[in-house]
């Protein structure tokens, strides 16, 4: 396909997603196994246009002066893909596929900086007071690291290989390790049309080398430091991704619980498990499996369900999405969460809150409201923990008294992750 029909491509799947309001991921999928002609390369750019068109939604209808799709993904290539007006029309002028241009004269006329700041920052206006209220003077800088592209992470399982070793194996990929823990890998998030690896489709993946995970999620699971012959437990653990994490740190020793209510979202895990070689966990689907648990375990992580507006990079169809009764039903799950996996909890131990958001009502506020409704527990702070894991030199998180520490686009080059250690009196 050439440019005029992958712009075409990128206009229909846009119109699809805002008429059915649909996954982004499920409108390309679908539109791939419509049009089977499409090469993988084709695909990929076509994926490309309309990532980069949600991203970046607001600042790019604002420029161009009108919301339709089509004005989107003029606006992508005009903006982020490098091409001026000129030189796009000279690509288009003989592609019959190539939809009708709109106008370009409010692009070039308007300046983005005499924009309303939530439309500079990409961001819902009714979310603005929220990232101003927590990042202060830096709110609009960390919206706009939401409207960025993802790097591709990998962790290094330590069970089978090192760091150096699955690099090397993956040396045609451009892996580099990642900038801030110690066993993360990262594939550059490329430019333009250009498609990530499929490192899925490795021998060395199959082999369990490795694991898809960002380098934010691998940070909040080293900074758990589970102690080898420990007893945790992972309350919302998903498809496992820091089940897996945790057991490669405490090197298959101890004892890990996987527990998820959502049995469709725990399945995968069983697989990823047997891959990675793990030889200490075990997997539980209903709440009778932990009752002899209750008040014996050294760790319980409450990676609670969210907004997820720390993963907007990678979800950008969800920022539009969002409402803030969506915010309403995310908290009141939250302390649900908490208030259960406290239960696990030992005199002594620890219960750790993470969230992929970044909004203060699922995070601080969150778990301050616990501690003042459970008050056998108490916050300790955590920024000494990011010194001992990953160095003086690394990137410091957002972390208003150093009490609990977010993870952003814009401070540590990751997702979005809120994390907290609170302690259980003795």
């Amino acid at each position: 396909m050439r440019l005029g029909g992958r712009m075409a491509a990128a206009i229909e799947v846009l119109t699809d997603i805002e008429a059915r309001k649909r996954p982004v991921a499920d409108a390309l999928k679908d539109w791939g196994l419509s049009h089977r002609f499409a090469g993988s390369g084709d695909r990929a750019a076509i994926g490309n246009l309309v990532y980069d068109a949600l991203r970046m939604r607001l600042s790019h209808a604002w420029l161009m002066d009108s919301e339709s799709e089509t004005a989107l993904v003029y606006a992508v290539l005009l903006r982020q893909w490098g091409y001026s007006s000129e030189t796009l029309a000279a690509e288009l002028s003989d592609d019959k596929f190539a939809p009708e241009a709109p106008d370009l004269s409010a692009l070039a006329a308007r300046n983005l900086s005499d924009a309303p700041l939530h439309v500079q920052g990409d961001l819902p206006d009714w979310v603005q007071p929220s990232f101003q209220a927590f990042f202060g003077d830096n709110w609009l800088a960390e919206a706009q690291g939401m409207a960025t592209r993802p790097t591709l992470d990998l962790r290094a399982n330590t069970l089978k290989a090192n760091r150096d070793k699955v690099v090397k194996a993956l040396d045609r990929s451009g892996a580099m390790p990642s900038p801030i823990t110690p066993n993360g890998i990262r594939i550059p998030a490329g430019t333009g049309p250009s498609r990530l690896p499929n490192v899925t489709a490795e021998v060395s993946f199959e082999k369990g080398w490795f694991e898809v995970q960002d380098e934010g999620s691998q940070i909040v699971s080293d900074l758990i430091r589970p102690a080898e012959g420990t007893q945790v437990l992972d309350y919302c653990a998903g498809g496992g991704g820091k089940t897996l994490a945790l057991s490669a740190a405490m090197h298959n020793k101890g004892q890990i619980h996987a527990y998820d209510a959502d049995r469709k979202r725990l399945a995968p895990i069983i697989e990823r498990l047997r891959r990675a070689g793990t030889r200490n966990v075990q997997v539980h689907d209903h709440p009778r499996d932990l009752v002899n648990l209750e008040g014996r375990l050294d760790t319980v992580l409450v990676d609670a369900p969210c907004t997820g507006t720390g993963t907007w990079r990678r979800r950008p169809d969800t920022k539009w999405r969002l409402t803030p009764r969506t915010i309403e039903e995310r908290t009141a799950q939250q302390i649900d969460a908490l208030t259960k996996a406290s239960a696990y909890v030992r005199p002594g131990g620890t219960l750790v809150y993470v969230t992929c958001s970044v909004l203060p009502e699922e995070n601080d506020q969150q778990v301050r409201r616990f501690c003042d409704e459970h008050p056998e527990f108490s916050i300790k702070p955590v920024l000494d923990d990011w010194t001992a894991c990953f160095g003086a030199a690394a990137p410091k998180p957002h972390s208003p008294d150093g009490s609990t520490l977010t993870l952003t686009p814009a401070t540590t080059d990751t997702d979005g992750f809120f994390f907290c250690r609170m302690q259980r009196e003795g």
